[in-house]
């Protein structure tokens, strides 16, 4: 018998992804296209629907060329997507408007509004305290309603960049579970947020909606035959519910289970895990019951600003250093890099704060300070600031046993070594990187009935490559610069703005 194969499909800002997988979770080959974004006004963002489904044929062609493989070897194909991107179709799929953009904030004064009013569906925005993003489907939706009236009443369905792919894939339109229960307000227990929707004269929106939400790795259906034809593969493949990508990569990284933790790094930091119980506090988003895994509850941490801290500094100082000699020079620097305290607030703080008015700081500074301090202490800070939301979601009850990492700051020995010194925890880093992607194709195996659960696949097609053991010694150490820096945001509340 002939390999088979599985394509997880990763749609993301900048590029649609597509990579052949086989059963065990090894990456034979990949696709990829660039996809543009237009910034029509300030604040704005948006991408063209059509613009996705072109991507997405070239880079599965792409990637079942490269792998070298024939088309009927793949048995699944699974998608995960940017999330709060909102599309307006008509009753064929076609867009009747430019997607608005998970980044698009026009929807800022909708979502000031929601967040004012007294309804338990928000009690996943840090348990009702808001605020509600400006991202958010509701938010975007009410923006449409009030501004594009004409186009609201014509729209057949409003749904998310995900049910828009699945749509053209199958041909059945669907909402898929991780994006309506972490930025739709969905419940699985209860359903679409209708009073939230009644407070708003909104209603109507729920006739635009998918009417179901599949949960993740069920089959929505085979691949029609134009969409076969445009992807070049056999028609009837079984195309399986994907996801918002962040949780899909939870799936890839074989954070499946509650008490462990997946962040996602990169520009900024996702933090997200599983808790056996409904949990709703200050300082976190969540819990959100099934988005992810049947029977558990997601929840959710973030900061704003961390790799791009590095990625300015490292620009700022434009001496010709490079990442390696940084690394090295603060590698002999000790934990707390000589008094020197970086707060992490650069583009605001998502968690546990979520207070987009803060701002960064560098304190301690003195003459001796070099660049490797600075560096040093930047990491630091990025490692204290998630410190403070495991802190945060511990006193809500959610205490991971090990954080499992992927995305751009596992590139550093010495980052990953603080980050694990700092929480006291192990990181596990896996062997594939893109974890979104392998999330996606784990999902297609289910679909394709491969394995019997999203677990299972998980167990089998994630491989840790790595582990890296805290240092008791520095984590001790850590303790009064990390006070130090709990102590910074209350200080500078008034003044860095």
């Amino acid at each position: 018998m002939a390999e088979i194969y599985v394509i997880g499909v990763d749609a993301g800002t900048e590029s649609m992804r597509a990579g052949v997988f086989d059963l065990t979770g090894t990456v034979i080959a990949e696709g990829i296209t660039p996809i543009a974004t237009r910034f029509p006004q300030a604040g704005w963002a948006e991408q063209s629907p059509e613009d996705w489904w072109q991507a997405l044929g070239s880079s599965v062609r792409q990637a079942v060329a490269n792998a070298k493989i024939r088309p009927d070897q793949i048995v699944g194909l699974a998608a995960d997507t940017t999330c709060c991107t909102v599309v307006a179709l008509d009753a064929q799929g076609r867009s009747l408007r430019p997607a608005i953009i998970w980044m698009d904030m026009r929807a800022a004064g909708q979502a000031a509004r929601i967040a004012t009013l007294d309804d338990p569906a928000l009690k996943v925005n840090n348990a009702g305290r808001g605020p509600i993003s400006a991202e958010w489907m509701i938010p975007k939706s009410l923006w449409m309603a009030e501004n594009q009236p004409d186009l609201f009443e014509r729209a057949d369905y409003i749904c998310d960049c995900q049910d828009y792919i699945n749509f053209h894939l199958t041909g059945r339109m669907v909402a898929n579970i991780t994006s309506a229960s972490t930025r739709w307000h969905y419940d699985s227990r209860t359903g679409y947020a209708t009073g939230l929707l009644d407070k708003l004269n909104l209603k109507a929106l729920l006739d635009r909606w998918p009417r179901e939400v599949l949960p993740l790795g069920t089959v929505i259906g085979g691949l029609t035959t134009a969409a076969a034809d445009h992807l070049g593969l056999p028609a009837g493949i079984p195309v399986a519910q994907g996801g918002s990508d962040a949780f899909i990569g939870m799936i890839g990284m074989g954070v499946v289970q509650p008490n462990r933790l997946a962040m996602i790094t990169g520009s900024s930091h996702n933090h997200l895990g599983f808790t056996d119980t409904e949990v709703h506090g200050a300082g976190f988003w969540g819990t959100y019951p099934d988005a992810v895994i049947p029977g558990l509850h997601a929840i959710e941490g973030g900061q704003t600003s961390t790799g791009s801290i590095i990625n300015w500094f490292k620009k700022l100082i434009d001496s010709g250093i490079t990442y390696e000699q940084l690394n090295a020079e603060a590698s002999a620097l000790p934990p707390g890099s000589e008094g020197l305290v970086v707060l992490d607030h650069f583009q605001g703080n998502r968690t546990p704060y979520t207070d987009p008015n803060s701002r960064g700081a560098i304190t301690g500074l003195t003459l001796r300070h070099g660049p490797a301090h600075i560096f040093r202490a930047m990491m630091e800070g990025v490692a204290f600031g998630t410190e403070l939301i495991l802190e945060t979601m511990g006193a809500a009850g959610f205490n991971p046993e090990d954080v499992v990492v992927c995305g751009g700051s596992t590139k550093s020995d010495l980052w990953m070594q603080i980050h694990a010194d700092v929480s006291g925890l192990p990181l596990k880093l896996t062997a594939v990187p893109n974890a979104p992607m392998l999330g996606s194709a784990i999902l297609a195996a289910v679909g394709a009935g491969h394995y019997d659960s999203i677990a299972s696949a998980a167990g089998r097609m994630v491989q840790i490559s790595r582990t890296i053991e805290p240092d008791q010694t520095r984590h001790a150490a850590y303790a009064e610069p990390y006070q130090a820096y709990k102590a910074l945001y209350p200080a500078l509340a008034g003044i860095a703005r």
